[in-house]
């Protein structure tokens, strides 16, 4: 395997190993949120994100490479007659078999890159409504606790109307 191809082969790993930390359960997504929101994590993402763009665009051109090496050594069975020389057969098969291994893993690694971008996405929003719903929560708590005293209060004035209705006024309580 040449060194770009290797290169590739690292990035694909490395990769999913991210997904698969990122997938672990036990580490929460607010947990995440927070190591996303870091100084040091901001400041790769600043720095990191025009690297990503620029080996996007490498990946492509590789997967482009590994596509047009497919269709080079597709069809050289049929172009050329290999009969007398089955050692050429298996040479052309050979070449076949490595460009068809290199469009795999550049494709694959263009699909975990844009599979990453995707899940640190979710995995943010994820946090976020979770961060959402934990003030909507003490929100509506605390609107319940008003609505509890300001029942309890209205109750008691009742009943202090009630005792000076009761001694002599004519009123009522609505």
């Amino acid at each position: 395997m040449s060194l770009q191809w290797a290169a590739v082969a690292t990035f694909l790993y490395a990769e999913v190993l991210l997904v698969f930390l990122l997938c672990i359960p036990f580490i929460s997504a607010t947990r995440w949120q927070k190591i996303f929101k870091s100084r040091l994590v901001q400041l790769l993402v600043i720095y990191g994100n025009t690297f990503f763009v620029v080996l996007i665009i490498i990946l492509v051109l590789l997967f482009l490479d590994a596509i047009r090496e497919i269709r080079k050594y597709d069809d050289v069975t049929e172009k050329v007659n290999l009969q007398n020389n089955p050692g050429a057969v298996e040479h052309f098969h050979m070449k076949l078999f490595r460009a068809q291994r290199n469009l795999y893993i550049a494709g694959f690694s263009l699909l975990m890159a844009f599979l990453l971008r995707r899940l640190i996405t979710l995995i943010s929003q994820h946090a976020t409504t979770l961060a959402s719903n934990e003030a909507f929560k003490k929100q509506a708590e605390g609107a319940s606790d008003a609505a509890k005293k300001y029942m309890e209060e209205n109750d008691k004035l009742k009943k202090v109307w009630l005792v000076v209705a009761g001694s002599g006024g004519t009123a009522k309580p609505s």
